[in-house]
């Protein structure tokens, strides 16, 4: 599933083909994409067509593209999902669910094509509510309005990730004091801090020498910030390197992969030794998935 880094390249991505750009027609061919798009607010096509989309943001996982009805697009990518621009007339992708055509004041026409293998992904087109906090909603670039600090209503309950500049220190380490669980269960909780899969929960707690199943509660402080920055961290290189790609299921909006596989340390790398202390990496069942890990540099305390 894509994590914060995939996402965010995606974000990057549309935002100068969507920023200012008028919705002139929408093409549906496949309505499970609209699952999570309330019906009873107006057909999908009728909150697009005509408008002018604003900006481009992500929280976590979640991306949403403002539009000047006071609504949002949120396009959630599921598993498989990919966002692609498209030259119009160009040869429909493969999987094609959604195609926006639209008309940049400065681009021209374009397509944005939504595609999805195994329809997990959507788009929705939702009510815009303010911020708790009063900041803004998530991460846009260099985008500004009166619709930053708005978030659609469904993702206001995904917490800020870690690299939102608005993101709370303080107020994540004390919820991570009251947690009991297992500190992989907690970074995997969107609730908690968002954006982060099983790839960068592995990659994280290797880079902070922590156990999956260390209780959350149990952390120190410091190994706390230690924890924050080690995923801080891993999530920018990952970023740098244009997302992890194992197959062609994720790619940028150009259709190109990113390039993180091959840096990483723990996840995937069961066998080889450990790039600290040469031990082999093991790979073990955690819930409905898999951890990696060194057993000599992430012991359970």
């Amino acid at each position: 599933m894509p994590e914060l880094p995939e996402v965010e390249v995606v974000r990057a991505g549309i935002e100068p083909a969507v920023t200012g750009a008028r919705v002139t027609a929408v093409e549906v061919f496949e309505p499970r994409s609209l699952r999570r798009h309330d019906p009873l607010t107006g057909p999908f096509a009728e909150h697009l067509e005509g408008h002018r989309l604003l900006g481009a943001v992500r929280r976590g996982k979640f991306l949403w593209v403002p539009i000047d009805s006071g609504r949002a697009l949120v396009i959630h990518l599921g598993m498989s999902g990919q966002v692609l621009l498209r030259e119009p007339g160009s040869e429909a992708d493969r999987q094609l669910r959604i195609r926006l055509h639209l008309d940049h004041p400065d681009h021209g026409e374009l397509w944005l094509n939504f595609a999805d293998q195994r329809i997990f992904g959507s788009m929705a087109v939702d009510r815009m509510q303010p911020t708790g906090d009063g900041l803004p909603g998530g991460f846009a670039g260099a985008g500004t309005g009166a619709w930053s600090r708005l978030i659609p209503g469904q993702v206001a309950h995904i917490a800020r990730d870690l690299i939102d500049p608005d993101f709370g220190t303080d107020a994540a380490l004390a919820a991570l004091a009251r947690r009991g669980s297992g500190i992989k269960r907690v970074l995997l909780d969107q609730t908690w801090v968002s954006g982060i899969g099983n790839i960068y929960a592995d990659e994280a707690l290797f880079a902070a020498g922590l156990h999956y199943e260390q209780p959350a509660s149990s952390l120190s402080r410091a190994e706390g910030i230690r924890l924050l920055d080690a995923v801080r961290t891993v999530l920018q290189r990952a970023l740098a390197e244009g997302g992890t790609s194992f197959d062609a299921q994720y790619v940028n909006v150009n259709g190109q992969s990113g390039y993180f596989s091959h840096s990483l340390a723990a996840y995937g790398q069961q066998g080889k030794p450990c790039p600290r202390c040469g031990t082999p990496i093991v790979r073990e069942q955690f819930m409905n998935r898999s951890s990696h890990l060194c057993p000599v540099c992430q012991r359970l305390r």
